[in-house]
């Protein structure tokens, strides 16, 4: 019964353990918590990239059609409050690479959908139109603008359909927003837009495929600061494309790397320019107080026989040599040769000499 505690011993014993054990047991206890907050603060946050459909635009690209669409964003802002009489503010809110399939899975089964034909000029291919969707709220508060309504903002449920009326008025107020497409544009290309048709069920839209890559574009629409509407534009792949690849060929004109099949449109612009030539017999330097007794009879030594060759110039560059002559009782000029082969064969002659080549 030795091993055996009392009760005294056992109080003891409780007594001492809860004096000493507390600091170190909560020092350990929350060192490992404060190390995890501390490694979730410091984690590395990743973008995910989807292998399967990799991107297709370079961050210039995509650099550029921010650029375009806050350049939109400014213009419809001013159309929009000039010509309905609302006050709206309308920002960018990302521009992104995604695939189609994720644009109709954003929309509900009755959301109208305007599918909008892009033209580039001299381009024949018909293209993948871009798809531009307004959120109902929107559409409507203009449109009650339109028809003289109040300043109150008209709140619709998502799913709205609208009547034969409505779809009317709204393809009126859809025309400024795709209108203003080609100024979003023009710094960059010159494009025309048209709507093309109204879809009420965005998965029924076939003309482009669930995972091709496309550019969706959300634009925050602040109307009067009671509400906050959506536009939501979907670029298809092929059309940006297309786009970019006329961007890059005018960018490389631009820069003075012209392509080699535009050569004879080039010398066909510039084969009707006139340029002044003038035959040069000569050259001599004269003091100042020679050229001021200079009088009519006096002769001027040019230092040339009269058998060699003069220079031709064309605008202020010596292009040919040739002989001085007579043509149908006109002073004339018999070119010989051009300069610039002259100048090549004393410098193959010159480099030739410097190498030893024919030295005996």
């Amino acid at each position: 019964m030795a091993d055996v505690l009392s009760q005294s011993q056992i109080d003891a014993l409780l007594k001492s353990m809860q004096t000493s054990s507390p600091e170190p047991a909560a020092s350990t206890s929350s060192a490992p918590v404060e190390e995890k907050k501390k490694a979730e603060t410091e984690q590395v946050k990743y973008n995910k990239y989807d292998f399967y459909s990799p991107r297709k635009f370079t961050k210039d690209k995509m650099k550029i059609l921010s650029s375009v669409f806050e350049n939109y964003a400014r213009i419809i802002t001013s159309q929009v409050n000039g010509v309905f009489r609302v006050m709206t503010d309308i920002t960018v809110m990302e521009v992104q690479e995604r695939r189609y399939y994720e644009y109709v899975n954003s929309l509900n089964e009755n959301d109208m959908v305007t599918l909008v034909e892009t033209i580039i000029p001299d381009h024949a291919k018909n293209l993948v139109p871009l798809m531009m969707y307004v959120t109902p709220g929107m559409v409507i508060t203009l449109i009650e603008r339109m028809l003289g309504g109040g300043e109150e903002v008209v709140k619709v449920k998502d799913g709205y359909r609208y009547s034969d009326v409505e779809i009317a008025l709204y393809k009126r107020v859809l025309s400024y927003l795709i209108q203003a497409l080609r100024d979003g544009f023009s710094n960059y290309i010159n494009l025309e837009f048209k709507a093309q048709r109204m879809e009420d069920n965005p998965s029924m839209i076939q003309d482009v495929g669930l995972d091709e890559t496309v550019v969706i574009v959300h634009l925050n629409v602040d109307v009067t600061g009671l509400a906050v509407e959506r536009i939501k534009i979907c670029l298809p792949g092929t059309l940006l494309e297309n786009i970019f690849q006329v961007i890059d060929s005018r960018k490389h004109i631009a820069r003075g790397y012209a392509f080699e099949d535009n050569r004879e449109t080039i010398l066909d612009n510039i084969r009707q320019s006139q340029l002044p030539v003038t035959g040069q017999l000569g050259t001599v330097f004269l003091d100042l107080s020679d050229i001021y007794h200079l009088k009519v009879g006096d002769v001027i030594d040019m230092d040339k026989g009269k058998d060699k060759d003069v220079k031709l110039f064309v605008g202020k560059q010596p292009w040919f040599t040739g002989k001085m002559g007579v043509y149908k009782k006109n002073v004339a000029i018999r070119i010989n040769r051009r300069l610039y082969e002259e100048e090549e064969e004393a410098e193959l002659e010159g480099n030739l000499s410097q190498a030893g080549v024919g030295d005996v």
